[in-house]
């Protein structure tokens, strides 16, 4: 009687303490209310992205794109809040779907980068030897490459691409740092009792990888998908203004901070690229600031596990 009060006692100790214990989510949130600052750029982060994807369905992409040549370079007005550029295009409309192509962009590179990153470094971390050897020198090439060149020859190849083409270029030699990063952790995990016992239970090398290790490493890859987020929209921005971005007749962030490249618009018309040049800037340092701020809470759920 006197064993089965104890074992009752340590289970309701063991279930208490699990309750105690934050989520993922939860110890997010905690941080996000000790951080004035990381609190700040979350709400401002939503309410960019909730006024960019609800406001660009008020434009019509072929109606942003036609030319008025009586409407060439108009500065800003109360019929054109933010004026018109070199082809008479309302700014208004060009930064709504412009902002909303830079987002999704970047959403999509960070979301196939993260697929391919982690599927890879799973199965190098978890199977090791031979396997590890082989994909970690695939990646030890891709990685020597210069990156930046190639994907501008690819672009400068390809006589027509989309925004789909111009994800699938950049997330092809991006997913990298991902595959490095899940690859380590998971094999710190591998070695570990809980996935041992799992083998010698007979459990699939498939459950045991995405059942078990990807949760536990889980709140890392996140923060390190978070902070990705920010570099993926610098890199659309920078090959576009750059001139290997997207064509010219698909707007995004980077088209119009293309505009500043023009001596001329640089110093007359500011309104046809600053603002673009700011709303990028203050997304970047608030993906930044929130990412800190998951981050923390990453390090603090692991030091309480």
């Amino acid at each position: 009687m006197e064993n089965l009060n104890i074992k009752r006692s340590e289970k309701t100790y063991t279930s208490k303490k699990s309750m105690n214990k934050p989520s993922f989510g939860r110890a997010i949130w905690n941080e996000l209310l000790h951080d004035k600052l990381a609190m700040g750029s979350f709400i401002l982060l939503i309410t960019i992205f909730a006024t960019v994807f609800i406001g660009s369905t008020f434009f019509d992409m072929g109606e942003a794109n036609k030319v008025n040549l009586g409407l060439i370079n108009k500065p800003p007005s109360s019929s054109h809040i933010l004026g018109t550029d070199a082809s008479g295009r309302d700014m208004v409309g060009q930064m709504f779907l412009g902002a909303r192509n830079s987002f999704l962009i970047a959403i999509g590179i960070t979301v196939l980068c993260g697929i391919v990153g982690i599927l890879i470094g799973l199965i190098a971390g978890y199977y090791g030897g031979l396997t590890d050897n082989v994909i970690m020198r695939v990646i030890d090439f891709i990685s020597m490459l210069p990156r930046l060149m190639i994907i501008i020859a690819i672009i400068s190849i390809i006589p027509n691409y989309s925004v789909i083409t111009f994800v699938l270029i950049v997330s092809a030699f991006s997913w990298i740092s991902d595959a490095r990063l899940t690859r380590a952790k998971t094999l710190q995990q591998s070695s570990l009792d809980y996935v041992q016992a799992s083998k010698t239970l007979g459990t699939r090398n498939f459950v045991i990888m995405f059942r078990e290790v990807l949760p536990n490493i889980g709140s890392i890859v996140i923060v390190n998908l978070t902070l990705n987020l920010a570099g993926n929209m610098g890199i659309e921005t920078g090959l576009t203004v750059l001139g290997f971005g997207l064509p010219f007749n698909t707007p995004s962030l980077g088209t119009l901070i293309n505009y500043a490249m023009n001596p001329e618009n640089l110093q007359r018309r500011p309104w046809q690229w600053l603002p673009a040049s700011i709303l990028i800037v203050v997304m970047m340092l608030c993906i930044y600031f929130v990412g800190q701020a998951v981050k923390r809470a990453a390090d603090a759920k692991q030091r309480v596990a």
